[in-house]
């Protein structure tokens, strides 16, 4: 079944959670996959297990929201490629750690097409060059299906993540591809994403998976 790419440009993080929340609340089982591609205006976002230990300021002038995503605090802001999965994760047949990893994998191609080597740590999700972090991800099941998705930084002032500990790391590096030689937009990035995250997302085999 091919999937839905919407490209719903720069967005609020509330009203998009909100939209995540409704379209998952209605899907069923002939509902095409979606993906959205966009930007958010500056925001800092806390996941289910979130302390508030990792906001490093008091005296925050970006707004902090309570989120349905896994993992600890990250940052958004104009310059960041955010792609968000709405898909069916009963039709992948496969398991979550697997999802993680394609997802990942498809950060990781994206920037070989640029030249530049990428991981990812099966200790802490996300995509890493030279030991600075260039991609958060963050998922959430639900009826077996996904929410959220993944950030990739383009060309966005970093300056926030020092007020924070970057998903729950203190003194993790953080990178953007615009330090890395990179000058593409974020609309340029993310047609160069698409296919990549398109190819991990492929179905395959014919057992169930219950979540």
């Amino acid at each position: 079944m091919a999937r839905l790419v919407r490209h719903l440009g720069r967005v609020d993080y509330q009203a998009t959670l909100a939209a995540m929340k409704d379209f998952t609340d209605r899907r069923d089982a002939a509902t095409v996959d979606e993906l959205w591609v966009l930007e958010h205006p500056p925001v800092y976002t806390l996941g289910l297990a979130g302390r508030t230990e990792h906001l490093l300021r008091s005296d925050l002038p970006i707004p902090v929201v309570r989120t349905d995503r896994g993992g600890q605090v990250t940052y958004h802001g104009p310059g960041q490629l955010v792609a968000y999965l709405l898909i069916d994760f009963k039709r992948m047949h496969i398991g979550v750690r697997d999802l993680v990893r394609r997802i990942e994998q498809s950060v990781v191609d994206t920037l070989a097409d640029y030249g530049i080597g990428a991981h990812g740590d099966v200790d802490a999700p996300g995509v890493y060059v030279e030991g600075a972090k260039i991609a958060s991800l963050g998922l959430r099941i639900r009826n077996g299906a996904v929410y959220h998705g993944l950030s990739l930084n383009v060309d966005m002032d970093l300056t926030p993540f020092g007020w924070i500990n970057p998903c729950g790391y203190p003194n993790l590096r953080v990178t953007r591809l615009k330090d890395l030689g990179v000058d593409d937009s974020v609309e340029q990035v993310a047609e160069r994403l698409l296919p990549h995250l398109e190819c991990c997302l492929q179905t395959g085999g014919d057992e169930q998976v219950e979540q």
